[in-house]
């Protein structure tokens, strides 16, 4: 996915993390609006500049993919899941100190005074979409 076309959705209203799963949705089985629904807590860390949307978006992706739900199967689809789950943290902490949005950004978007800032610096639409769209090139490897 492109940073433009990425950047167009955050236009539009959805943040990272419903950008992050919806664009698996078909693959992982669920409608787009499933998928945007289930996300929509979680962009902008949480909507409390916490854990950031993209992070969490991906978590979310690899849990539908490999998540454990079987209950004859339950240990070893979590070994699954925790193997995935952990190359996708592996990698994003190789180029990220942390996965913590206000650090990430710079900027506390859960604060009115903060979420203007990082829009008016460019920061939100400079920083996010390059993330996003990294985040989902790991994904792509990973599921």
């Amino acid at each position: 996915m492109e940073e433009k076309v990425i950047a167009e959705l955050f236009a539009k209203g959805y943040d990272c993390s419903q950008v992050v799963v919806s664009h698996y949705a078909a693959k992982l089985g669920v409608s787009e609006e499933t998928a945007n629904k289930a996300a929509a807590c979680f962009g902008g860390g949480m909507l409390m500049a916490d854990t950031c949307g993209a992070f969490t978006g991906a978590l979310m992706a690899v849990g539908l993919k490999y998540g454990h739900f079987d209950p004859d199967m339950l240990q070893e689809q979590k070994s699954i899941m925790m193997a995935k789950s952990g190359e996708f943290r592996k990698r994003f902490f190789e180029k990220h100190p942390t996965c913590n949005c206000r650090e990430l950004l710079g900027h506390d978007v859960s604060a009115p005074e903060g979420f203007k800032a990082a829009v008016e610096t460019g920061r939100m639409m400079s920083f996010c979409p390059k993330l996003v769209k990294e985040v989902i090139e790991v994904l792509d490897e990973i599921l």
